[in-house]
């Protein structure tokens, strides 16, 4: 069997193919060559450390409190920053 690199697959793909078909007519003992694509197993993504982190006690007592999400928001001092200076 032959084992040829992806490199030399795109550089030779006609050449090969030829091949493989002039190995197929030849073959006699009824066996065919076939092609195989050996792959590296996909390796499992990375979870990102956003998605991984954990709420800490203190500010889940925090945000239990009711005492977040108060603030200004950010669009509106942009806007009266912009206002400022247009």
């Amino acid at each position: 069997m032959k084992t040829v690199t992806i490199r030399e697959l795109h550089s030779k793909t006609g050449e090969l193919v030829r091949q493989a078909a002039t190995a197929w007519r030849d073959s006699s003992n009824g066996q065919r060559p076939r092609g195989r694509q050996d792959s590296p197993e996909a390796e499992p993504a990375e979870v990102p450390y956003f998605a991984r982190r954990k709420v800490s006690a203190a500010f889940k007592r925090l945000d239990e409190s009711g005492k977040t999400g108060r603030g200004t928001d950010s669009t509106v001092g942009i806007s009266e920053d912009r206002e400022e200076r247009g």
